[in-house]
C-alpha cells in the first residue's frame, strides 16, 4: 500500500520593497493627520489642561506659584457678582449678534446665489470686513456709536429723534458691540452659505418650478432645509465665538474695563482683569477661563441637540410629503 505524499511549495519570500509597501500604505494615513494632532497637543490640548492644573493653585502673576488652593478658586468667582453680570452680558451681545447675523447671512448669501452682474467683485466684497482687524473696527465704531456728536447720534437728531448714551446703562451698549461682531462676521458666514446653496442639485430647483413655487416659496421650502447641516456649522462656530468675545468690548472705550458699571464687561474681560489686573491672580483667572470652557460646551452641545432635531423633523416631512403625492 503506498502513500502518495504531495510536497507543499515553500512561500516566496517577499523583498525589501514589497515590505516596504505594504508598510507605507498601512501606515502612510497616519502620517498624514500626524500633524494636525501634534499642533493640537502643542497648542490646544496642553494649554487647557495646564490651565486646568493652574485653576487650583494659588499662582500669583508677579510671585508666581504659592501652593496648592483646591476648590477655592471657584468658589471665590462663583461668589463674585461681576462673574454673573459679566455672564449675562456675554449672553447677550452673544444673542444680539449670532441671530440676526445667522438670518443676515443667508439673506445675503441668496443674494449672491443670483444672477448677478460682476459676481465675483460682490463675493470678495462682503470679505473685506472680516479681513479688517478687531481693533481697527472697533475705534471705528467706538466714534459711530460715541455719545453726544457721534454719527448715529447726529442721524438720529436730523430725524427728528432723541441721542442715545451708547456707553451709558441698559442694551444700548451691547447692540452697539454686536453690530461689531455683525458687520465682521456676516460676509464670512455669508460665503459658508453661498458655498452650501451652490451645492445644492439643480433639478431639485427645476422639481419645484414644475410644481409652479415661485421664488420665495422655492427659497423657503427648498433651500432653507437643504441648508440645515451648514446652519448646524453656522451656529455652533458662531456660538463659540460669541461667548468668547473680548477685542470688541474691550476697545468700545478708552478705559478697556467694560464700563464704569461694568454694563458690558464680558467673561474674557473678567477673566483678564483677574489674572492681569489689580489682583494678578492667575489662579482665579484660569477658574474662570474653565467655568467659561464649560458654559461653551454646554450651549454648543445645546445648539447641537436642537439643530440635529430640527433637522430629522425637517426630513421626516419632507419623507411624509413625498409619500402622499
Amino acid at each position: 500500500m503506498s502513500v502518495t505524499r504531495t510536497r507543499q511549495m515553500p512561500t516566496p519570500r517577499r523583498t525589501i520593497g514589497q515590505r516596504w509597501s505594504t508598510t507605507e500604505v498601512k501606515v502612510a494615513p497616519y502620517l498624514y493627520v500626524a500633524p494636525f494632532f501634534i499642533v493640537f497637543l502643542i497648542v490646544g490640548m496642553f494649554p487647557l489642561l495646564y490651565t486646568g492644573y493652574l485653576s487650583f493653585r494659588k499662582w500669583n502673576l508677579i510671585r508666581g506659584d504659592l501652593g496648592p488652593a483646591g476648590w477655592s478658586n471657584y468658589a471665590y468667582v462663583l461668589d463674585q457678582a461681576r462673574f454673573w453680570k459679566g455672564l449675562g452680558n456675554t449672553f447677550s451681545i452673544f444673542l444680539l449678534s449670532s441671530v440676526p447675523q445667522v438670518i443676515a447671512a443667508v439673506l445675503i448669501a441668496a443674494v449672491l446665489n443670483a444672477n448677478l452682474r460682476a459676481k465675483t467683485f460682490w463675493r470678495m466684497g462682503v470679505l473685506v470686513p472680516y479681513v479688517v482687524a478687531p481693533v481697527a473696527v472697533s475705534l471705528i465704531f467706538g466714534q459711530l456709536f460715541a455719545d453726544g456728536s457721534g454719527a448715529i447720534n447726529t442721524l438720529l437728531t436730523t430725524m427728528g429723534l432723541h441721542p442715545i448714551a451708547w456707553h451709558g446703562g441698559g442694551i444700548w451698549p451691547h447692540i452697539a458691540i454686536a453690530s461689531m461682531v455683525n458687520f465682521r462676521w456676516t460676509g464670512y458666514n455669508s460665503l459658508i452659505f453661498l458655498a452650501a446653496m451652490q451645492a445644492i442639485p439643480q433639478d431639485i430647483y427645476e422639481a419645484a418650478v414644475v410644481d409652479c413655487a415661485n421664488r420665495v416659496q422655492t427659497f423657503l421650502r427648498v433651500t432653507i432645509p437643504m441648508l440645515r447641516p451648514t446652519m448646524i456649522f453656522v451656529v455652533i462656530t458662531s456660538t463659540i465665538g460669541g461667548l468668547q468675545i473680548f477685542d470688541e468690548p474691550r476697545m468700545f472705550d478708552n478705559i478697556g474695563m467694560g464700563g464704569a458699571d461694568r454694563q458690558w464687561m464680558t467673561l474674557t474681560m473678567y477673566l483678564y482683569e483677574l489674572g492681569w489686573g489689580s489682583q494678578h491672580n492667575l489662579g482665579r483667572s484660569a477658574a474662570v477661563a474653565w467655568l467659561l470652557f464649560l458654559v461653551v460646551v454646554l450651549i454648543a452641545l445645546l445648539n447641537f441637540a436642537l439643530t440635529r432635531r430640527i433637522s430629522s423633523t425637517g426630513s421626516t416631512t419632507g419623507h411624509r410629503r413625498g409619500g402622499h403625492r
